[in-house]
């Protein structure tokens, strides 16, 4: 069960209090080669994604209530365990450091075949300076009528992860002091892998969303080789990195997290967005325990008559229809919402074991087997949920998402109180302020802050208008989504 046993104490203090010799560049050997008939990503890279299992013991829990087997057919009487193998997302054919410390800084500069990280004095960096450090203005690929924010207004502090296209660094805008995220992305292997349509969108998508659930998306830009997200720093850990610290997720716990869960994708659903790699790794915690929807790699906008024909998502999360090639649409996403509910109350996807193409199969036939600890509402829910026809599904029918906020699991939710993040959950990461990194992998962490040399991209390339600054609140006009 959760317990609320993490602590951000002297680590990241030690390790931000380390300096930098000048210049800083350690290029870092090629990405693993994934051997396969699809192309495996990982694209929980903002968070970082999950931990290396191999160190830790499977910890079984137990249950006093556990009732006779001859009670439903369906059901099973096993231990609950925690599952540690992870699978990529797939796509088929188709450190602590206070604004006023007087620490060396380090800013992220791009040159022509790398990311290097310049050592600096605290303050305004003049253009003298950046002169010295080797930023080149024209690295920067300007845009008519898009305010300029590029890497020379951000200082990096950590790595908080790496995905398929590079790293994702915590870092500090300089005039604000605030902390984001920032996802740097390499245009050569996103071109190698024919994904620049599926990064425009990522983009184009965080533009639009504005959701009390979804990480926003605060600043973008480009170089000449490389594409940066700025996203909200959310510290809390994501929801595979608690479920595998913790175990299982109580029923009251759990309700709330699928809840905020359910109202993110509900208004995706209903502006036109599915997701399509809902997964633990892709949910967030923020320092107040809520969940945050995140990485939108795989997201697509469609409308109501179209079905999407991709081999795309994480395979433990995939609905019947993506792995029979059918044809999918937004009911995919609520398959997705019923496995992630299933694992919050059970330590484990409903089908897993073997490799890919056994686990494919037991989507496409295996019958669902309900622990019998859980309640009976949940029973319900994950039943509609975990509908092998799609058409069946919960959420799919005329009453739309209403049919999922409406079910007798959820009676408990006041929907309203929910949107306003007025309903908090009963665990709270320890989150000893906003440059807390405790809750991310120390793998990741502890890794070099520089990035890998680049070559240039191949092919056309062109990511026009990729630029992106929010508004202030005051200033935004009102979202297309809402």
């Amino acid at each position: 069960m959760v317990s609320n046993q993490m602590s951000c104490q002297s680590k990241a203090a030690t390790k931000a209090q380390k300096t930098f010799r000048k210049p800083l560049l350690l290029p870092m050997g090629p990405p693993d080669v994934v051997p396969s008939d699809h192309q495996e990503f990982d694209f929980s890279d903002v968070f970082g994604p999950a931990p290396t299992p191999t160190s830790i013991q499977v910890n079984a829990v137990t249950y006093e209530t556990a009732v006779p087997a001859s009670a439903a057919n369906d059901k099973v009487y096993s231990d609950p365990m925690v599952i540690l193998a992870r699978s990529h997302s797939l796509v088929g054919p188709t450190a602590r450091v206070s604004p006023s410390s007087q620490l060396s800084k380090l800013m992220l500069h791009e040159t022509e075949s790398s990311l290097e990280l310049i050592e600096c004095s605290s303050g305004v960096v003049g253009e003298e300076q950046e002169k010295e450090d080797g930023y080149n203005a024209e690295d920067v690929i300007s845009e008519r009528d898009e305010t300029v924010v590029g890497l020379k207004d951000f200082d990096v502090l950590k790595v908080v992860g790496q995905g398929a296209f590079g790293k994702v660094f915590q870092v500090m805008k300089k005039d604000t002091s605030e902390i984001y995220a920032m996802k740097v992305m390499r245009k050569d292997r996103i071109m190698e892998k024919n994904h620049a349509e599926y990064m425009k969108a990522e983009r184009d998508i965080l533009t639009q969303v504005e959701h009390p659930f979804v990480v926003q998306l605060r600043y973008s830009f480009q170089t000449k080789y490389r594409l940066y997200l700025v996203l909200d720093f959310v510290n809390g850990g994501h929801l595979f990195f608690q479920l595998y610290h913790h175990g299982l997720f109580r029923e009251d716990l759990a309700r709330i997290y699928a809840a905020e869960i359910v109202s993110a994708v509900s208004h995706l659903h209903a502006n036109g967005i599915m997701h399509r790699d809902l997964k633990p790794e892709n949910i967030i915690l923020d320092a107040d325990g809520h969940a945050m929807l995140t990485d939108f790699g795989l997201a697509k906008q469609f409308d109501e008559n179209m079905r999407s024909n991709s081999m795309c998502g994480t395979i433990e999360y995939m609905a019947p229809e993506i792995v029979l090639g059918k044809g999918h649409d937004k009911a995919a996403d609520w398959w997705s919402v019923g496995v992630l509910l299933f694992e919050m109350l059970t330590g484990k996807p409903p089908f897993i074991g073997g490799n890919r193409e056994k686990i494919q199969q037991k989507i496409v036939k295996d019958k669902m087997k309900l622990p019998a600890y859980l309640s009976s509402e949940a029973h319900s829910l994950l039943k509609g949920l975990l509908q092998k026809e799609a058409s069946k599904r919960l959420g799919s029918g005329p009453g739309g998402s209403n049919e999922i906020r409406n079910h007798k699991w959820f009676k408990s939710i006041n929907w309203r109180k929910l949107d306003a993040r007025e309903i908090l959950p009963s665990f709270r990461p320890n989150v000893a302020g906003k440059n807390c990194i405790a809750n991310f992998e120390e793998r990741w962490t502890s890794m070099s802050l520089l990035d890998s040399p680049v070559a240039s991209p191949a092919g056309e390339c062109s990511f026009t208008g990729f630029s992106y600054v929010r508004p202030a609140p005051f200033l935004q006009k009102p979202s297309p989504l809402n």
